[in-house]
This record gives C-alpha cells, sequence and structure tokens, in this order.
C-alpha cells in the first residue's frame, strides 16, 4: 500500500520554448487539482526565470501515475522531449513531521 507523499519537479525549458512550456503548465493547473488522488499542485517560475517547479501533493502512487495517463498529460509529456533543456526532474518526498 502506498502512501501520502509530495513532490517537486523541476521542468527547464529550452530558452526559445519557455512561454510553451509556461503555458501547458498553466492549462493543467485547474483538471489537475481537481483529480481525486491530488492533494495540491502548485506552478511556481525559478526566480532566474530559466525553469519551473511543480509543488505537487498526491494520497498516493497510485493516484500520481493515474495523473500521467490523463489526456490532458500524454500531450505534454510528448512535447516535452523537444521543448526541455533537460529531463524533468522528479523528486518524491515523505513528511517526516
Amino acid at each position: 500500500m502506498t502512501t501520502q507523499f509530495q513532490l517537486i519537479a523541476k521542468i527547464t525549458p529550452k530558452p526559445e520554448h519557455m512561454q510553451d512550456v509556461r503555458d501547458s503548465l498553466t492549462s493543467i493547473l485547474d483538471p489537475t487539482r481537481a483529480e481525486p488522488g491530488c492533494l495540491k499542485f502548485n506552478l511556481l517560475e525559478g526566480r532566474s526565470g530559466d525553469c519551473f517547479y511543480l509543488d505537487e501533493e498526491w494520497t498516493s502512487d497510485d493516484a500520481l501515475a493515474a495523473h500521467y495517463e490523463m489526456d490532458y498529460i500524454k500531450p505534454i509529456f510528448a512535447k516535452y522531449e523537444n521543448w526541455l533543456a533537460t529531463p524533468a526532474e522528479i523528486h518524491k518526498m515523505t513528511a517526516l513531521a
């Protein structure tokens, strides 16, 4: 059984795709927040202006896996193959207190 966890994703676009990535991320905020297993889904921009961070909280690994299979997520992941300077960095964490 998986338990609730937090996740930070760092997304670093190629400079010419900064706006494309920003638009794609803002387009998924509301539908993702409405998913049953999503407890938190916040978008932040690095102060350097060259990357984005997703601050997420999920009820389980299964909920996150279901999110990755959503019809509005898969096309974005496909575009990221060309839009990102480096693969997204995903860090899953469990609160200690």
